[in-house]
């Protein structure tokens, strides 16, 4: 059978039912349903309903006495189908303000974004930080640490502030580091660090650099700093795993070890993220669509952020299937949007 079979009773018993589980996490009976069905229909009626319900894949019974539950298809039905739009609470987008209000650099704010979602969703919160070869520049300059040893410090458009120390074959006075990093800036402000990198491999291969020792030293040490900072690994900021926990969806240990290994290893938690978030706006996996199996009884919301129309990270809530989707959804889609907006626009 199709979804499309789905008619405006069935529709309206499998919304009852998946909000009753959500807040329960109990089967749900036909006498929970019929005492708040508004068209007042028996429990037989209703018991009818929901094995056709069963029969199309959206609902399963555990155990032959027991209620229904809904499966991963019933889920997904529900979040595409069934949802409708919710407002972020005005007491929430007041703990996400404070959230971005009177912290440090990006870091502490990242940290404490996945901190509030976490708090507000009684999940898992996460941000994964812009990935370093979107970033534009603004403004770098190179310090002389001595010993051959030099800081180099990159902002970019968005205030954010990279710091690398880079060690080099020969001294180089501070007079001509402060040259190689205006020279950059004059040459490259406004352009990504991977566009700029390959810029700077480019003329390398000019026979004018092989003869100007300024213009050599700072493609060189341009090169040298930019690559060191595409190979550094997105910090991934996580709050809330002990929530997994608390929930009674999960008494399986082996099944929880696995999925606090991937939360440990965030490198593996960035590559499932970017197989499944696109370019553009909110996305929720649920359950078996997940492409790790260690993920496969949790419920993944997620949206990506943006600095300009560049997607830069990622950031969302991960919960048991049985998570309030409605609530996870709008504060995900607001958060994203108010980050993108502060990313955006250049402090001043």
């Amino acid at each position: 059978m199709s979804e499309m079979e789905l008619d405006n009773r069935g529709r309206e018993i499998l919304r009852e039912i998946i909000r009753n589980f959500i807040h329960s996490g109990e089967p749900v009976g036909s006498r929970t349903i019929s005492k708040i069905h508004p068209e007042g229909l028996s429990a037989a009626s209703i018991r009818n309903i929901m094995a056709d319900l069963e029969e199309m894949g959206y609902l399963m019974q555990p155990h032959t006495s027991a209620g229904r539950v809904p499966t991963d298809r019933g889920y997904r039905y529900y979040v595409d189908s069934l949802l409708t739009g919710m407002e972020v609470p005005r007491s929430d987008r007041e703990r996400v303000a404070e959230a971005v209000r009177g912290q440090g650099g990006l870091p502490e704010v990242l940290a404490e974004i996945s901190r509030v979602i976490s708090s507000i969703t009684h999940q898992v919160g996460f941000v994964v930080s812009p990935d370093h070869t979107l970033a534009i520049l603004k403004h770098i300059e190179f310090i002389s640490l001595g010993s051959k040893r030099i800081l180099a410090i990159l902002v970019d458009r968005s205030g954010v502030i990279h710091n690398r120390v880079a060690d080099t074959s020969e001294e180089i006075s501070q007079e001509e580091l402060d040259k190689i990093g205006k020279y950059l800036v004059s040459e490259y402000h406004g352009k990504t660090l991977t566009q700029i990198r390959e810029a700077l491999l480019q003329k390398m291969k000019e026979e004018k650099a092989r003869f100007d020792t300024l213009l050599s030293r700072a493609l060189a040490l341009g090169t040298q700093f930019l690559q060191a900072q595409e190979e550094a690994d997105q910090q991934v900021f996580v709050q809330g795993t002990s929530n997994i926990l608390q929930q009674p969806d999960f008494s399986d240990m082996e099944e929880m070890r696995r999925i606090f290994e991937t939360f440990e290893a965030k490198g593996r938690l960035v590559k499932i993220l970017d197989e499944v978030v696109g370019s553009e706006g909110l996305r929720v996996v649920i359950g078996s669509e997940h492409p790790d199996p260690a993920l496969a009884h949790l419920a993944l919301v997620v949206s990506p952020y943006k600095v300009g129309d560049q997607p830069a990270g990622m950031l969302g809530v991960l919960g048991p299937t049985r998570m309030e989707y409605a609530r996870a959804m709008a504060l995900v889609g607001y958060i994203s949007k108010l980050l993108s907006r502060i990313l955006t626009v250049p402090p001043s």
